[in-house]
């Protein structure tokens, strides 16, 4: 089973959006680009929320079917490890395997010392497209990366292996996630840990690197766009090479995580695919999910009263939502507007806070960072969010629809 040169990712908190979906990947299927849906979901979710991944591959497979979609999808088993892949084993096809707790921790020096020496065939001048200077490889920098990444490739190893045991003659895709690793990878970085993993037998088809700048959730990116910009264009040379060097199966792609509403960034990321004929994953998973809660908010007095007392609870419970994303929010809690304004208010009032529009003056980063992590407080509300949601349905599935094609598959993969 090969990843498809362009995929997205499309969480769906509730389970109720995937008719909404394919509409938008089948609105860029009409103007000639495939976009592969992959339904992604995490392990901390299904328990937030009290599904299971065979809930999402029920919605997957219905989706796609009322949609006539005749190419393939996907559903992820997202950020999983040992210890929570068995649930999805079953249910899912693609595996993002999060190393992200073993990054930084070294591995034992014999395996260190093995990997250096695997490696030392590279231990002359090699030239990496994109990164400037030939790079002269030497045994300290081929160290440097056994110790800050070999422990967790090995972790990745483990849980690929052990997911193929268990699916047996069952194929899927396999993605390795160091986005979370404390600092950006250098190119070279890139090149060596992908080599990492091939000398693993780890046949990955999609790497998620960490860039420069901060990659905050439901928000636009934060930081140089020209820094990122190069970094981007480097790890696609990267990969390429990589490929080639390693044997690494000629799928694998970049995976750009938390990557909805990044939108300053992808003309110069549309401009370095077109440029290099390079395939990308992108995943999207939140905004889905605020999109309905605009949608249930403009459906009636009703919706909103809902939506306010999402706000209202998120508002009191800050700091116990916002924890489990502690490095992907930023948000000014003076800032924002107090529960009692925004009952008082207007629900189009509310949807100018919360939706992202950089040219509204009265849109607010903080609300919809807020909002973003306060899915947990609808998933508590039970029967009555997930009532108020179906009302809602005609204006929040055009809501999803719109912002999942118009603003991001549309500029990204389609737009010159």
């Amino acid at each position: 089973m090969n990843i498809e040169k362009y995929s997205i990712g499309i969480g769906d908190r509730f389970g109720r959006a995937g008719a909404a979906q394919m509409r938008a990947v089948r609105s860029a299927e009409a103007l000639g680009t495939v976009v592969v849906p992959v339904w992604n979901k995490s392990f901390r979710e299904h328990s937030l929320i009290g599904t299971r991944p065979d809930d999402v591959r029920a919605e997957a497979d219905a989706a796609v079917r009322g949609a006539e979609w005749r190419h393939p999808y996907h559903v992820d088993a997202d950020h999983i490890g040992l210890k929570t892949v068995d649930a999805f084993v079953d249910a899912s096809d693609f595996f993002t395997l999060d190393v992200a707790d073993f990054i930084g921790h070294a591995a034992p020096d014999a395996a260190i010392a093995t990997f250096v020496s695997d490696m030392r065939s590279l231990r002359k001048t090699v030239n990496l497209r994109g990164v400037g200077a030939p790079l002269e490889v030497t045994d300290a920098m081929l160290e440097r990366v056994g110790r800050q990444y070999l422990h967790a490739v090995l972790e990745a190893s483990k849980t690929y292996r052990h997911v193929a045991e268990r699916r047996g003659s069952r194929d899927f895709i396999a993605e390795v996630s160091v986005d979370e690793a404390a600092e950006p990878q250098q190119p070279w970085e890139l090149f060596f840990i992908l080599g990492a993993l091939a000398r693993a037998d780890v046949p990955v088809q999609t790497i998620a690197p960490k860039f420069s700048g901060k990659f905050l959730k439901g928000i636009d990116y934060v930081g140089d766009v020209d820094v990122f910009a190069r970094e981007f264009e480097a790890h696609l040379e990267v990969v390429e090479q990589a490929i080639a060097v390693f044997g690494l199966p000629p799928s694998l792609k970049l995976s750009v995580h938390t990557g909805s509403d990044k939108f300053s960034l992808y003309p110069a990321m549309r401009s370095a695919l077109k440029k290099h004929g390079a395939g990308l994953h992108l995943k999207t998973a939140g905004t889905t999910w605020l999109e309905e809660v605009i949608g249930v908010a403009l459906s009636g007095a009703s919706g909103f009263r809902v939506v306010a007392r999402v706000y209202r609870e998120a508002v009191g419970r800050f700091d116990e939502l916002c924890k489990p994303y502690a490095t992907v929010v930023e948000i000014d809690r003076s800032r924002l507007p107090s529960p009692a304004a925004v009952e008082e208010g207007t629900a189009e009032q509310f949807v100018r806070l919360l939706r992202h529009d950089r040219g509204c003056q009265d849109y607010s980063v903080d609300v919809r960072q807020l909002m973003h992590v306060a899915f947990k407080v609808a998933a508590e509300m039970g029967d009555e969010y997930r009532d108020a949601l179906g009302s809602a349905a005609q204006t929040a599935d055009r809501c999803v629809t719109d912002n999942l094609f118009e603003r991001h598959i549309r500029p990204l993969f389609i737009d010159a």
